[in-house]
């Protein structure tokens, strides 16, 4: 399949861009096993610093142009990935109930589980917790243990620093703060 492509594996000329250049193509090919020639759409990634391009090939029925054709497949991939986290994460898949009634509500909790989540992870995090995926999230912030030491005047929580440092806590906290609406004038 490279040799249908070659023109695009050729190094662009003059100055290398800071910026990464993408091409595509698009071309029928029948591998030995194949009844019939399919549709494949080839994207070559020419990343700054980098030799060689990234190469990569689809083979698809669908009839659009080949960057939409990539662009639905990374769409498509990343649904994926988000389905595989929620069930690594939530335990999404774990519908043990008897009654069809009763797994679809257990299904809906880990919908909304996943969902606050990834809004949280999204909109109460901080640059340095960006990286995080979901497990880490829940396991570094939910699943912590804690002591409420309760005084006369104040509460305090004393968690390990293991997970999560006091500093990194406090920013959360304050991510969070920021959500709440201002208050109604009265």
């Amino acid at each position: 399949m490279q040799s249908r492509i070659g023109q695009l594996l050729k190094r662009p000329v003059g100055r290398p861009p800071h910026e990464v250049r993408r091409y595509f193509a698009s071309f029928t090919y029948r591998a030995q096993s194949w009844s019939r020639p399919r549709r494949v759409v080839a994207k070559v990634e020419w990343h700054p610093g980098e030799l060689y391009p990234r190469v990569g090939f689809i083979v698809t029925n669908l009839a659009r142009p080949a960057k939409r054709v990539v662009t639905f497949y990374n769409q498509r991939g990343s649904a994926e990935q988000w389905i595989k986290e929620g069930k690594n994460a939530i335990k999404w898949t774990r519908l043990s109930c008897r009654t069809f009634a009763a797994n679809a509500v257990r299904l809906q909790l880990h919908a909304l589980a996943y969902n606050l989540g990834n809004f949280a992870r999204t909109l109460a995090m901080p640059k340095a917790a960006e990286p995080w995926s979901l497990t880490s999230l829940r396991e570094k912030l939910i699943k912590i243990g804690a002591k409420v030491v309760r005084h006369g005047r104040y509460v305090t929580f004393q968690m390990a620093e293991v997970a999560v440092s006091r500093l990194m806590f406090r920013d959360i906290l304050m991510l969070i703060a920021r959500l709440r609406a201002p208050p109604a004038p009265a």
